[in-house]
């Protein structure tokens, strides 16, 4: 894959450069260098609390600013995290105990996750593009930067791997920049705002991913303005989405689904579909933004973007056709059907 440095994307939803660290504040790739012992680090997937590692940390911004520090980091996740599933594990970059001058970008970020390659860097880049997507439609949502990787064994010259990556905003950052607090315990997703669940649940359709659930906390994190306020739902990690269609997606087998790019809305029945008025209303208000993010990013294969924009296309066909629309977002309604079955594993 070629490598850019300068994208030119719409505008987030919001008013969120009020409480920006900096590093979110462009889509500018950012260039990171990792250098220390890499090799163990990215072997370190067997147990149950991964060891943490220092690590030399460099970057150089479009501005020509140029720093380094030391930094802990530490394999992290699940399914991702295991050798035969992936090339490399994710990370957790951990700049608590690092002092960081108050001009660096990452001032003031006590952990960032770095999501890394599973099988490819083109799929970093397009779920890159998701969490830049759901940034369009709310500022309640995790802020990503895309940065070329790279990472250096100190005892191994020859080691070194060059790749696309994703720096998250973690969810205590998110949580605070929206003045908001984290809700931890789990709940039905009727317990949350109503009008932000079917936006929501309509995005992780229109992107075709089902790898979620509230109830279960599972690619999902509710925030709150307080203790005793209902709880707004996010939602995070969208490899296993249709859009993205990395090669080690599959649906979940209870749904019954033959590919992730079959869409399944997963979101509770809701008898009247009258319901979904102002979020349909919305994303067809939303159609020119979500378009252009992806015509205007330099960084997709020809007939990667043209089966994304033709996914798109099915997508606003589904919504502004009120028979198919009805089947569609009413499938969790049909007991006969999989809309509320839970998926294998996530009560454990």
């Amino acid at each position: 894959m070629l490598f850019s440095n300068r994208i030119s994307l719409p505008a987030p939803a919001g008013n969120s450069q009020r409480a920006s660290h900096g590093l979110f504040d462009t889509d500018d790739v950012l260039n990171i260098v990792l250098t220390g012992n890499i090799r163990d680090l990215l072997n370190d997937r067997t147990g149950e609390e991964p060891k943490s590692f220092p690590i030399v940390f460099k970057y150089k911004d479009q501005a020509a600013a140029e720093d380094s520090f030391s930094i802990t980091v530490k394999t992290r996740g699940h399914f991702r995290r295991i050798k035969s599933n992936c090339d490399f594990p994710p990370l957790l970059l951990d700049f608590k105990k690092t002092s960081i001058p108050p001009s660096s970008i990452f001032a003031g970020l006590p952990q960032l996750k770095l999501e890394v390659p599973c099988r490819g860097d083109e799929f970093m880049v397009r779920e890159w593009l998701v969490y830049k997507l759901y940034n369009l439609l709310t500022p309640l949502s995790f802020r990503a930067r895309l940065v070329k990787t790279t990472l250096q064994d100190a005892g191994h010259q020859k080691t070194t791997y060059l790749f696309y990556g994703i720096l998250l905003e973690n969810d205590k950052q998110m949580a605070s920049r929206n003045d908001m607090i984290l809700v931890k315990r789990k709940m039905k997703p009727q317990q949350t705002v109503k009008d932000n669940f079917l936006k929501m649940a309509m995005f992780e359709y229109l992107i075709g991913n089902t790898d979620w659930s509230v109830e279960y906390l599972q690619n999902i994190n509710l925030l709150a303005h307080d203790s005793l306020s209902v709880p707004i739902a996010i939602p995070h990690d969208f490899d296993l989405s249709g859009i993205v269609n990395c090669p080690y997606a599959m649906p979940s087998e209870e749904l019954l689904m033959n590919s992730v790019r079959e869409r399944r809305y997963r979101g509770y029945c809701t008898g009247d579909m009258k319901a979904f008025d102002d979020a349909i209303a919305f994303y067809n208000k939303k159609k020119k933004d979500i378009y252009n993010l992806y015509t205007n990013c330099g960084l997709l294969e020809a007939k990667y973007l043209k089966s994304t924009l033709k996914y798109l296309d099915d997508f606003y066909a589904t919504i502004n056709n009120q028979k198919t629309f009805a089947k569609e977002f009413g499938y969790p309604c049909d007991k006969n059907g999989t809309g509320n079955v839970i998926v294998k594993g996530l009560k454990q």
